[in-house]
């Protein structure tokens, strides 16, 4: 036993303090990969988002667009008056907002 204690004294007083292979990882080399996969991960949400929103529309019809268009035409063939198209008008922008 007394043969293996000096092999570990003579180990002990090999050993340094060195910077670390990948300090960097920790300074400002660290902080933009962070902020890059960051980044990364906020366009991917971002992405998905907008393709969930505009696949999720493509279905729907615009049927305020149409209902405007045809209350136009009742209007141009004169079967309602200009008070009328008026106030069809404003009920059709109102259930446009909701």
């Amino acid at each position: 036993m007394s043969a293996v204690v000096p092999m570990l004294q003579d180990r002990i007083t090999e050993w340094r303090w060195e910077m670390h292979p990948v300090w960097w990882m920790w300074g400002a080399g660290g902080l933009i990969m962070m902020a890059l996969v960051l980044l990364f991960w906020i366009l991917v949400i971002v992405g998905l988002v907008i393709g969930l929103r505009s696949f999720m529309s493509q279905g729907r019809p615009a049927t305020s667009d149409m209902a405007l268009s045809i209350l136009r035409e009742r209007y141009a063939r004169g079967e309602i008056t200009r008070e009328q198209f008026e106030a069809m008008r404003r009920d059709l922008e109102e259930t446009r907002r909701r």
